[in-house]
């Protein structure tokens, strides 16, 4: 189907909708006339004409920045038309923010020089004018860049423009053998760089594939994160090499405003930042929909905390203030009620080993909750302070087996699902792990279910309590995949709950095409 014709034809899906034609000033109320399945339908049908439009739209950017090149001078296409630049020009006929032209520039760029094999264009920044779009140096010719299925899917509409950003700029470039990157320690070939670059290429092209396929299921912005959780998987040393980065980025800058008001500024570094997402989520949990299998106690605590007048930001200033003033006088129950905070690294086990030159491990780590990526130094330190709890899973992921004795799931089964199901596991949901009660798929009264990890899933709150109200079922043939079956009287198709782990590669690697070299680059 040609882009025309995919154009017309949801723009008949929406005249099929006589409702809508009225005046513009009238649409919200012929809208809101209308039943729900039918606000549905258009909501769909509109999103997927706007991501047609966004194609053709982007690719006009990139066209134009092409022809206003630094070369073109005032010939180019922008300066001919008065502007300074194309994203200025971008920006004033589109009506966006700078931000979004720039963006638009560069990702029109992008898929201009996808048959060029060209380097991709670097991520938004402060300059105008785009990348340069040379051959990368030591990228062999006729090499399918490994952004092609993403510029592709693109192009077919399969994803968005903000889709495709998140992944391109996720991912980022394979690195480059370290002798060639300039690392003085480093000893090779020219047959051995030729082989490394090979594999990293392979690599980033197959995760390019399977994280295509997880598209439809995630945010833009959780999208982004595990583009990132990827990479820094596949490119260990660069993963130490970035924390470095942003480690040495930290700061803290306090000032006083024209009100005599204290302000500050806080930038951390990825554990420090990860230490106060989990003293927040501790303290403000019950506000954030968190467990309700608690004691008496905890419940009235919590109960309390709902019914707080403060807002959340006040409730976290006043419990950031709260650490700082208690410090270690305090017991932790005084200060975060139930739950203390933590923060938990999950490893695999059989990676850790392989040292660099400093003698830093160069296996990485993801954090419990979310998957962030944390290098190998991070591992010893935590290996030396807090010691280890060794979860030994099988080829499904699944750890131990408790059985009919008990009811609730037991803590070191609650961090094997943790392992497992990288946090509530209802399609699109982002809730992490610590946020999440484990559900029995087969009922423990009506089923006789049992308490075992392979027959319990992490769900959040609020879909939990979806499922068990509305009539939903989770159920599992075996070691197969879970699947999500729909109240009876709806014809929806059950539909796969896949793992949001960060390694879920450990036990579920990618299709037999997609395994040559997946870890080995």
């Amino acid at each position: 189907m040609t882009f025309l014709s995919e154009t017309r034809d949801l723009t008949d899906a929406l005249s099929a909708h006589p409702e809508l034609d009225v005046d513009p000033a009238q649409l919200p109320a012929a809208v809101d006339a209308l039943a729900d399945d039918e606000v549905v339908q258009i909501l769909k049908t509109s999103a997927a004409l706007a991501t047609s439009l966004e194609r053709v739209r982007v690719v006009a950017a990139g066209v134009v920045a092409r022809r206003s090149s630094r070369a073109q001078g005032q010939s180019g296409l922008a300066a001919v038309d008065g502007h300074r630049s194309p994203i200025d020009m971008v920006q004033k006929i589109s009506g966006s923010s700078r931000a979004e032209a720039r963006r638009q520039v560069k990702l029109g760029t992008s898929l201009l020089d996808g048959d060029d094999q060209g380097e991709l264009p670097s991520p938004p920044d402060a300059n105008d004018q785009p990348a340069a779009t040379d051959v990368e140096a030591g990228r062999s010719e006729g090499r399918t860049r490994w952004d092609e299925p993403l510029r592709r899917a693109l192009l077919a509409g399969v994803i968005t423009a903000a889709q495709h950003e998140a992944l391109l700029w996720g991912l980022g470039e394979p690195p480059l053998p370290r002798s060639v990157a300039g690392h003085p320690d480093a000893e090779s070939t020219d047959t051995g760089d030729e082989e490394a670059s090979r594999l990293a290429h392979e690599a980033w092209l197959l995760a390019a594939e399977q994280l295509l396929r997880e598209s439809a299921e995630y945010s833009v912005e959780e999208l982004r994160r595990r583009a990132r959780q990827v990479r820094d998987s596949l490119d260990e040393s660069g993963a130490q090499e970035r924390f470095d980065q942003r480690f040495d980025a930290r700061s803290l800058r306090t000032w006083r405003d024209a009100e005599g008001r204290h302000q500050g500024h806080i930038v951390f570094d990825d554990e420090m930042g990860a230490w106060v997402d989990s003293i927040l989520a501790a303290g403000l949990r019950p506000r954030r929909g968190g467990p309700r299998f608690m004691t008496d106690e905890e419940r009235a605590a919590s109960q309390d905390l709902i019914e707080d007048p403060r807002t959340n930001d006040q409730l976290a200033y006043d419990l950031l203030m709260g650490v700082l003033r208690a410090g270690s006088l305090a017991s932790a129950e005084d200060v975060f009620g139930a739950r203390q905070p933590g923060v938990r690294l999950v490893a695999v086990k059989d990676l850790i080993g392989p040292r660099d030159a400093f003698g830093r491990l160069t296996t990485v780590a993801h954090l419990e909750d979310g998957g962030d990526v944390l290098p190998g130094s991070m591992i010893d330190r935590a290996l030396c302070d807090t010691g280890t709890v060794t979860v030994t899973v099988d080829s499904c992921g699944n750890p131990l087996d408790v059985g009919r004795e008990q009811r609730l799931f037991t803590s070191k089964q609650r961090i094997a699902l943790a392992i497992r199901d990288g946090g509530c596991r209802w399609r699109g949901c982002t809730v992490p792990a610590s946020y999440c009660e484990a559900h029995h798929i087969d009922h423990w009264c009506d089923d006789g279910g049992r308490t075992d990890v392979d027959r319990g899933i992490l769900l959040c709150r609020f879909h939990h309590l979806l499922l068990h109200n509305q009539g939903w079922r989770i159920r599992r043939d075996h070691n197969s995949e879970f699947m999500l079956h729909p109240p009876a009287g709806r014809s929806n198709p059950p539909v796969p709950l896949p793992s949001g782990s960060a390694i879920r590669w450990a036990w579920d690697p990618p299709p037999p095409l997609m395994r040559k070299h997946w870890r080995a680059a």
